[in-house]
């Protein structure tokens, strides 16, 4: 009876709807937000076999396509969120200072309920990497919120790679008897700053001499190929440019420190995550070509926080800097469109400028731009629906749509709910019920007396001895 229950439950979150794979969609009647190319009142797209297959104010669509009248909504990319930790059965491996083997898309939970409600405020993709616990932490997963699916067909096919490696606090405060998990684990090295500096150069220094012997190897055809080190493997893809490094940071002087320390061994940042302070290095940051996924106005959270501006992210964006807006936090991802909606406040950005920090700059960051992040043709059809402009606090999300399937729809799942709530309270009521027809449990037998059969009660042992005899 819990299972059901527990079924009925998961069912109540909604399920996939609209049109099959084949058949086309046309959404007209739309104020379609590009991202790219500006605003498109009265529009319409077309969606066939997943793709963007027109946009603009007519389009031609075949006789068998699906028609949704957006009733002038605002349709916009799905929104992509490149630092989260949702679905995942672990963020963390912090025992250890380097632990770059470890890999989130081996313990990615399909059935997270935060999947959905994240789909609920128009998210279609994240990536969804390490914690900060280590100076290096592990591999990340981009994910497609393909609520339903298993947690290998939420993987966004052919997305690079990403290592994620940490700054500050987080990474040195296990080197400390202050620092967490102290009840179950002994202090590890590093536990200051500079610790920390130390061991990312020595951790490339290894990979540096880890790829040299690998090289080597191909070259000469040797007959005993060098030891496969799983520690090293992702410190050398991105040591070739195969793996993107995400820098979590917060203070300016250790990201300038990670800048100096990649120029050194001849690598790429992709970009800092939370960069609190990257307006005070944003020339320094530019010239690397580094981007910044930050809080539009999270401050004075912990010391390192302590100096963020809510103008960071306009400091950034006019220094060349490409910045997007981040979750870290699966219910400020369910309104990431009104964090983008602070930008106008904070620096006068543009509609456009707003909604790229939460659509087409983090595909960028995530290397995923040429398939989404902007409504074009021949991009993915991933793409929120909202009741209003997606820039106000009032607005709703109608449908979302991945890969040209609706994932997500507000009407669908209100309808839903009570119907679900009324098999809820049905299964709740029978198993009360069943729990009223069992029987009382049957009394405990007395238990047996020590007193032999004759009525003499046992001789208690003289002796120790005698007892083990």
């Amino acid at each position: 009876m819990r299972a059901k229950l527990a079924i009925a439950l998961v069912l109540l979150v909604g399920t996939v709807s609209g049109a099959s794979a084949a058949q086309p969609i046309l959404i007209k009647n739309a104020n379609i937000l590009t991202v790219s190319h500006g605003r498109i009142e009265n529009g319409a797209i077309l969606i066939r076999d997943g793709k963007i297959a027109a946009v603009g104010l007519t389009v031609d669509a075949p006789s068998d396509a699906q028609v949704i009248d957006a009733g002038g909504q605002w349709v916009m990319p799905g929104i992509i969120d490149p630092h989260s930790h949702i679905n995942a059965d672990a963020t963390n491996e912090g025992a250890i200072s380097v632990s770059s083997m470890t890999r989130t898309c081996e313990v990615i939970n399909p059935e997270s309920i935060a999947l959905y409600r994240e789909l609920a405020g128009g998210v279609t993709t994240a990536d969804i990497i390490h914690g900060s616990a280590n100076p290096i932490g592990g591999q990340d997963c981009v994910l497609k919120f393909r609520w339903g699916k298993t947690a290998k067909e939420l993987m966004f096919e052919g997305a690079k790679p990403g290592l994620k490696f940490a700054l500050g606090e987080n990474p040195k405060r296990a080197g400390t008897p202050s620092g967490y998990g102290q009840t179950t684990t002994p202090l590890r090295y590093p536990g200051s700053r500079m610790g920390v500096e130390d061991v990312i150069r020595q951790a490339f220094t290894e990979a540096r001499q880890y790829q040299k012997d690998w090289d080597e190897y191909k070259r000469k055809g040797a007959a005993v190929a060098p030891r496969r080190d799983v520690k090293l493997e992702p410190l050398a893809e991105v040591l070739r440019g195969e793996r993107y490094a995400y820098v979590h940071g917060y203070r300016a002087d250790e990201l300038l420190m990670t800048l100096k320390l990649a120029d050194e061994f001849g690598f790429k940042i992709r970009f800092f995550i939370h960069g609190l302070e990257a307006y005070k290095i944003a020339n320094e940051i530019a010239a690397h070509g580094a981007g910044v996924s930050t809080f539009s106005d999270w401050w004075g959270y912990k010391v390192e926080a302590w100096d963020a501006i809510p103008y960071n992210a306009a400091i950034l964006a006019k220094k060349g800097v490409l910045v997007s807006l981040n979750s870290d936090d699966a219910e400020l991802a369910r309104h990431l469109n009104q964090e983008a909606a602070k930008l106008l406040k904070y620096g006068n950005f543009t509609d456009d400028e707003a909604l790229a920090t939460i659509t087409l700059n983090p595909a960028k960051q995530l290397g995923i731009d040429q398939r989404v992040g902007s409504i074009e043709v021949g991009k993915d059809a991933d793409l929120a629906i909202f009741d209003q402009h997606p820039l106000s606090n009032y607005a709703k999300v109608s449908k979302v749509f991945i890969d040209g399937q609706v994932y997500f729809d507000r009407e669908q799942d209100l309808k839903q709910r009570e119907a679900k709530a009324k098999e809820i309270q049905e299964l709740k009521d029978k198993e009360r019920k069943a729990a009223e027809r069992r029987p009382p449990a049957a009394e405990k037998a007395a238990p047996q007396t020590t007193t032999p059969p004759t009525g003499r009660k046992k001789r208690p042992p003289e002796s120790t001895e005698e007892v083990i005899r």
